[in-house]
């Protein structure tokens, strides 16, 4: 048996609640966990005030419990494996179900991928390059080309257009500049230069030069006008935030960066924000925001730090 799970069962009530908060941790310091489970622990923490207390108990037993994590991985101690066994064991179906590579299952054999904080050039062809950012992954497919996941900078100078895939929609480009992001269950396309067009959710639509739109399976939204050097900062290694609530900010940071920052504070992550961060800064971005807005940082295992 393991020492997490036995100091729970002391320290707290026994309770399905504290289950899943033990659930969560062990989660978060797996090395595994996405953007989209530190938006799910997020909800789960606002459902109730016994939710947010549950987890609150489980951060604090677990810190409590890090001179025992460090004792065990000395080499002259043999029980880690009983310390980490039966944490892990409890929580392998909620690892297995949350936890997936980008793309889904396509992403595994992509044509072209990167991993996170990588960037990535690739020259398809004579007339077409791309630019791949963090945690992208594209495929070729007959018609041109499937951004599976991630986002790039498609460059092209053909006769004939190319097709780009994303979700549930094409874009078609013969002459143009343009970036396209595929994160969660929605497509932001940009036209950086020249004009393409978009046909999504039986919806079609032209973009020229400095416009954007966003469509999902939902349908597709209006073309706005958009300052493109923003859209495309992270080429020049910049994150821009315009107006962002925090919460989308350290979702954005959390695609370059390793390990995660995991909000935990509702509140806190409505607040608007106007910065610009270079990506070399993004391993002390937690004491940045500490720093700015008033934030508590909580440091686990794994590059995790829960603000509160």
């Amino acid at each position: 048996m393991n020492i997490f799970s036995l100091s729970t069962a002391r320290a707290t009530p026994a309770s399905p609640l504290h289950d899943e908060a033990r659930d969560w941790l062990v989660l978060l310091t797996s090395g595994r966990a996405t953007v989209a489970d530190a938006k799910a622990l997020r909800a789960w923490c606002a459902l109730s005030p016994e939710h947010a207390q549950a987890f609150e108990q489980a951060k604090a037993l677990w810190q409590q419990l890090s001179p025992a994590v460090e004792q065990l991985n000395r080499p002259r101690h043999f029980g880690r494996r009983a310390f980490l066994g039966g944490a892990i064991a409890a929580s392998v179906a909620v690892v297995m179900v949350r936890v997936g590579v980008p793309g889904g299952f396509a992403g595994l054999t992509a044509d072209y991928r990167t991993e996170v904080g990588e960037q990535r050039q690739v020259q398809l062809s004579d007339g077409v390059s791309l630019e791949l950012n963090t945690q992208t992954r594209i495929s070729r497919v007959e018609q041109g080309i499937e951004l599976l996941e991630g986002e790039v900078e498609v460059v092209t100078h053909l006769a004939q257009p190319l097709k780009v895939q994303a979700g549930p929609g094409w874009i078609s480009a013969a002459q143009a500049r343009f970036n396209v992001r595929h994160t969660g269950n929605s497509v932001c396309v940009t036209c950086i230069e020249g004009s393409l067009s978009v046909d999504a959710a039986g919806s079609s639509a032209s973009l020229g030069s400095g416009r954007q739109l966003t469509y999902g399976a939902a349908g597709m939204g209006a073309a706005i006008a958009v300052d493109t050097q923003a859209v495309v900062a992270w080429r020049e290694q910049v994150l821009v935030f315009n107006n962002a609530t925090l919460a989308t900010v350290v979702d954005e940071i959390n695609r370059y960066r390793p390990g995660m920052l995991v909000l935990l504070n509702k509140e806190l992550g409505q607040r608007r924000v106007q910065a610009r961060f270079s990506l070399q800064q993004l391993a002390g971005v937690a004491l940045l925001i500490r720093d700015a807005y008033g934030a508590k940082c909580t440091e686990l295992p794994g590059g995790v730090v829960l603000l509160s």
